[in-house]
């Protein structure tokens, strides 16, 4: 999120049943590079990048800004959710003037089949609720990617329209903060 206005950041961290969603610690940047160089990772996300990049490229702390939220299980880093603003040169919309905040989640594949996506999101969604009532959440996914776009129902996302971007089909919904969560 490039603007947050009255809310600190980082929040405290948000215990789920299993997890924590916490800030970005120097600890985490194996995590990172391994998220960015997955080919299953990032099959629908443009493709790994080379290792070494990743390796000269990634901060000793990644992911440290606003919005950001390491996924960590027993005190490992299994993923990242994010709470970007959407840009506004994107296709898809809800609100006239855009920027509206939306929601990025990536998870290592060992974590994946768990329902720690879904456990995740939902406490990141309901933070955000809080934090910031009656405001959309927006999430956009390649429509070919049937684990997101099942993660998408599950916490609650409804279709408002699908259009070629990247070189795909892309499925995008909205979450009403009054929606229940699952």
């Amino acid at each position: 999120m490039t603007e947050l206005g009255p809310v600190a950041w980082p929040p405290a961290p948000i215990r789920t049943e299993r997890l924590v969603l916490r800030e970005s610690e120097a600890r985490d940047r194996t995590g990172f590079i391994e998220l960015f160089a997955s080919p299953e990772v990032r099959a629908y996300l443009g493709g790994p990048r080379p290792r070494d990049e990743l390796e000269r490229a990634v901060p000793a702390v990644p992911g440290r800004r606003p919005g950001v939220f390491v996924i960590d299980l027993d005190g490992a880093m299994i993923g990242t959710i994010t709470l970007d603003r959407r840009d506004a040169e994107r296709p898809g919309h809800v609100r006239p003037d855009a920027g509206e905040a939306e929601l990025g989640y990536v998870f290592l594949p060992e974590a994946w089949g768990y329902g720690y996506a879904a456990e995740a999101g939902a406490a990141a969604l309901n933070w955000f609720a809080d934090a910031f009532p009656g405001e959309p959440v927006v999430l956009c996914t390649q429509t070919a990617n049937n684990r997101s776009m099942s993660l998408a129902a599950t916490l609650g996302f409804t279709e408002v329209e699908r259009f070629e971007e990247y070189g795909a089909e892309q499925w995008f919904g909205v979450r009403s903060s009054v929606t229940p969560s699952g």
